[in-house]
């Protein structure tokens, strides 16, 4: 666990394992703290990078907006994994932190090997949809700074998008719930407002140029995530989607041993792939050596 800087700003990161980087980006209320229970079968193969978002957890937290937007966060995240030696990284992100992920694949190529998008999206396509969703985010964002955090964590738990997780056990949804109180007001209105939803450019137009191997996950409950999923996979050249039965939004939390299992698929099968190639290259040359 340390604090890396990136000129003025100070990013919590936690680390584990070793190996080829697996960089991790948690949602909106969350931090870095999310994937510990995956961590060490992660880190069994990979060595694994998670931060804490701008707004959340222990990132110190600036006080200009724009250095919560997709163009600012995604530079701090090309810096950072330079600065740690990490570059390229597989990239795995939940929900705004897919988005993030895919954003920075779209505007930072050269820092991301792979991307595992869970429950995210290229944004919004509709400029009047964005315009309405852009007032809702206000709203809940001035909410927020109003009524406080325990107030907020009231509403975004009973939300419509969560409700499959009433089914997990009593424990999981008691440290999910102090997780998220664990936020401050100020922290997440300003993530609202820089990186929310009708924040984002909108990615729809640019999923052909995604050259690097993509998995989408989503979970089967989630009707609208796995109708936006489809949509993204028909784009998207290298990309593939898998749907795991029995979860909802967050399938990190719903089925943790399945979605643990379908990202180390995909990623190991990358790496023996990344191996046959470099051996099929060195037997080329020392093929053309021997002539």
């Amino acid at each position: 666990m340390s604090h890396s800087g990136i000129e003025d700003r100070c990013y919590h990161v936690i680390e584990a394992g070793s190996g080829d980087p697996l960089l991790l980006l948690h949602g909106f209320t969350g931090d870095a703290a999310t994937w510990r229970p995956l961590m060490d079968q992660f880190a069994a193969h990979f060595r694994v990078i998670a931060i804490d978002l701008p707004g959340h957890g222990q990132t110190v937290m600036p006080a200009d907006i724009t250095c919560y937007t997709m163009d600012s966060v995604s530079a701090d995240i090309a810096r950072l994994l330079a600065s740690m030696k990490a570059w390229p990284a597989h990239c795995l992100g939940y929900s705004m932190g897919g988005r993030l992920a895919l954003y920075t694949a779209l505007s930072q190529s050269e820092a991301i090997r792979s991307l595992i998008l869970e429950s995210a999206s290229p944004g919004l396509s509709d400029a009047v949809e964005r315009d309405a969703r852009r007032e809702q985010d206000e709203l809940l964002a001035a909410r927020i700074e109003r009524l406080g955090i325990p107030s907020f964590v009231d509403y975004w738990q009973e939300l419509p998008l969560f409700r499959s997780q009433t089914r997990l056990p009593t424990a999981t949804r008691r440290q999910v719930r102090e997780q998220r109180l664990s936020n401050s007001a100020a922290g997440l209105a300003m993530s609202l407002r820089g990186m929310g939803t009708s924040a984002q450019p909108e990615l729809w137009t640019q999923l052909h140029k995604l050259q690097v191997p993509t998995l989408l996950v989503a979970g089967e409950f989630d009707e609208k995530f796995v109708a936006l999923n489809r949509r993204m996979v028909a784009g998207s050249p290298r990309a593939k989607l898998c749907i795991v039965a029995g979860a909802g939004h967050a399938v990190h939390l719903e089925q943790p041993q399945r979605f643990a299992e379908t990202v180390l698929d995909f990623l190991l099968n990358l790496s023996q792939i990344d191996g046959q190639e470099l051996a099929d290259a060195k037997q080329c040359d020392e093929h053309k050596g021997s002539n």
